[in-house]
């Protein structure tokens, strides 16, 4: 890759002058790293796919590696550096909106073991939020010989969370932590979202969701009809779990999905309404793909560390006991729903570590939250004295609570404190 690039250095070298080239020639000079040119966002100079050379185990790299996919957005070497960490997949170069806002290069980093940043074999051992934030500091410490400038992370969601523990392990590789959306679960299962789900949006809309609920149990023997029909339309698999235990995981979950991704309680359907409708709307709100084989095996890694170091949530089943048939021996099925291969007793120390630092020394945070947004139960809020924000947005979901949404009062706080910190002005 590196060799047809050089002939394309050379030509391109005669055609306009090298000096403009200066970052591929810069990046010929990196050990562990493979590049190729992308296209090109607007308003940036130059885009590469980069591919960096990781080791398994980053205390002893004689057990392998894998490369690991990098998305690499030039818009100036005088410009900030904004790594995102993801916490799933990076397929594109994607911009974010804060990389636009600040109009700074941008670094985003797929998660180790998925997609393309996976090893041959997976070997479980090595999934872990020690080696996770390894890589991140290898990246920042390859690029930054390049990118001298102030460095900032952020990412969404369970990127968000890799954002904080980034910075635990990492405490001066950014002078900047943004992260959205993101918990910080202390526990296997978090009862903190439970007492969420009770207390939030109107009683009438809670009373609403827990009537519909009811519905759908105790119509499962109905249900379960149109439901092999429309898994076999769609292609869905339900061997792991079985349909009659994934239908009612999807009626448990429905609750979460709903505040999480901003449902309206006025769209909730009668007890009038047909049986075919009821299913549809449940459906859209929460597909009972996600509970498929393939949905499992896609989101394997994720639940892997949400089950052995990161905690999660499960289902309260109360006040469905006599309702629910599949589900019906097992106490508050937990939704980290790892592939049977994978097991792993979970381990709340580093969580509990990671909660602690944040209070005596988690600075230069500025957390985004929706309001209604489900994961918000479990949200960071900064302790007394720490120079760190949360911004909560009112009526925001986990897709709509973003800097887009801020109110001037709060877009203004957060740009006077990211120049504070990275000591330069923001266009």
């Amino acid at each position: 890759m590196k060799h047809l690039l050089l002939c394309s250095l050379l030509f391109l070298g005669i055609q306009f002058g090298f000096g403009q080239y200066d970052l591929t020639a810069s990046l010929f000079e990196l050990e562990d790293v493979l590049f190729e040119r992308i296209p090109v966002p607007n308003g940036a100079k130059e885009a590469y796919k980069l591919l960096i050379k990781q080791p398994l185990d980053h205390e002893n790299p004689e057990k392998g590696h894998f490369y690991q996919t990098v998305w690499l957005t030039h818009r100036g070497f005088e410009r900030p550096n904004l790594m995102i960490t993801n916490g799933y997949y990076a397929k594109s170069n994607r911009q974010s909106e804060l990389a636009l806002m600040i109009d700074a290069n941008q670094f985003s980093v797929e998660h180790r073991y998925f997609g393309d940043s996976s090893p041959d074999s997976l070997d479980w051992r090595y999934l872990n939020l020690k080696q996770v934030t390894a890589d991140l500091h290898k990246v920042r410490t390859l690029m930054g010989r390049m990118y001298k400038k102030a460095w900032i992370s952020s990412g969404i969601s369970k990127g968000g969370q890799t954002t904080i523990f980034y910075r635990y392990f990492y405490p001066d590789d950014v002078q900047a932590s943004v992260p959205y959306v993101a918990p910080l679960n202390l526990e296997f299962e978090d009862k903190r979202i439970y007492s969420f789900l009770d207390t939030v949006g109107t009683e009438s809309c809670r009373e609403a969701i827990l009537d519909f609920q009811i519905r759908m149990l105790k119509n499962e023997k109905k249900i379960l009809p149109y439901l092999k029909w429309y898994a076999k339309g769609k292609g869905i698999a339900f061997k792991r779990l079985g349909m009659a235990e994934a239908f009612e995981l999807t009626v448990l979950e429905y609750p979460f999905s709903f505040w999480q991704w901003g449902a309206d309680c006025a769209e909730i359907p009668s007890k009038d309404a047909s049986l075919e409708d009821q299913l549809s709307y449940l459906l859209e709100v929460i597909d009972i793909s996600f509970f498929g084989d393939s949905d499992i095996d896609y989101y394997a890694s994720h639940y892997y560390q949400a089950a052995s170091e990161m905690g999660y949530y499960g289902y309260e089943t109360g006040p469905f006991a006599k309702y629910l048939k599949a589900l019906s021996p097992k106490p508050n099925p937990h939704a980290a729903f790892s592939p049977i291969e994978i097991e792993k007793e979970f381990d709340p120390s580093l969580m509990k570590k990671v909660d602690v630092w944040l209070k005596e020394n988690g600075d230069e945070f500025l957390y985004i939250y929706g309001g209604k947004d489900t994961w918000s139960a479990t949200r960071v809020t900064p302790a007394e004295g720490r120079d760190a924000i949360s911004f909560i947005l009112e009526g925001k979901h986990h897709g709509t609570a973003r800097i887009r949404n801020f109110s001037p009062e709060q877009l203004q706080l957060f740009v006077e404190k990211l120049e504070l910190w990275l000591d330069m002005e923001l266009d």
